[in-house]
């Protein structure tokens, strides 16, 4: 499965966003078979950040939550869309989701569900498929990048300032680093996870 770099962005509704860098990095794992899936994302940036406009998707595809972790704002509405032809559900145990279950629907639709709290990472799964797993993780602002296998991963559009970088993966301890982002330009962090 090709797996890419996911980054994504909503609109800063407090001044002083217009000047921008980028944190890339390495996440290494040791003796890890795949390095992709995970999470690296900026902990409290300063100001009120809103949820796009636009839905977030996740889709099922191949038997597979696509992409497998989706970071999203706090308050983000996500569509779910079965691209199988094969029955797909989307549910999940975790409290902070709500505990939701949208049932079972066929290939081309989709359905919707608003996440709304900052922190929870609710694991989802298709009770047809029991083997399916994928994550939704909400945060409170946009700056984050999934891993891709190499275990690269890039936040773009990140104001200059100095932050703390955050990294979630359901099976790894968090790890946490100071970088300062420059005006413009790249700084990079790499992050080892134990």
């Amino acid at each position: 499965m090709n797996r890419t770099i996911v980054s994504f962005t909503a609109v800063l509704l407090v001044a002083g966003a217009a000047q921008a860098g980028t944190i890339t990095g390495k996440v290494t794992i040791p003796h890890a078979r795949t390095l992709a899936d995970v999470l690296v994302y900026v902990d409290a940036a300063p100001g009120t950040f809103a949820p796009p406009k636009n839905h977030a998707l996740m889709d099922q595809r191949n038997l597979a939550f696509v992409p497998h972790v989706l970071p999203v704002v706090a308050g983000t509405t996500v569509d779910f869309l079965n691209s199988d032809q094969v029955l797909h559900n989307v549910f999940t145990p975790d409290k902070c989701a709500n505990k939701f279950n949208l049932g079972t629907w066929p290939k081309g639709e989709k359905r919707s569900v608003k996440f709304d709290n900052p922190g929870c990472s609710p694991v989802l799964l298709c009770n047809v498929h029991p083997e399916m797993e994928g994550f939704v993780v909400v945060l409170q602002n946009p700056y984050a990048g999934v891993t891709d296998k190499a275990g690269v991963y890039s936040i773009a559009d990140v104001p200059e300032g100095k932050y703390t970088v955050k990294v979630w993966n359901r099976k790894f301890l968090d790890v946490t680093s100071s970088v300062t982002v420059p005006k413009t330009g790249d700084v990079k962090c790499d992050l080892v996870l134990k």
